[in-house]
């Protein structure tokens, strides 16, 4: 899961930068940084802060950070059908409503 890499990609997608992420989320720019990097994991209090900052559900945070490596290897091939439609439709639903 790189649950860092998809708050930055969200983030990005919203045009704003980690000082007013972290603001709207109540945390500071550095922990943000480092949640974006992967250097510190989040608890769930600070997840479900920053999807409401980012206007996503936490769910399609978590859906949208699981990797091919997260799948057991009996559902590995169900996931790689499934997978890129499932995050396009995300993408066009959440991330898409920033882009004019």
């Amino acid at each position: 899961m790189d649950v860092g890499a998809v708050i930055k990609q969200f983030r990005k997608k919203l045009g704003i930068n980690q000082l007013e992420l972290a603001s709207k989320s109540d945390i500071t720019q550095a922990y943000l940084s480092q949640i974006e990097n992967n250097k510190k994991d989040p608890n769930l209090s600070t997840l479900k802060s920053i999807c409401r900052a980012l206007e996503i559900p936490l769910p399609i945070l978590f859906f949208s950070s699981i990797s091919e490596g997260d799948v057991p290897d009996e559902k590995k091939e169900a996931y790689l059908i499934m997978a890129p439609a499932m995050k396009e439709m995300i993408s066009s639903l959440f991330l898409n409503k920033y882009v004019n």
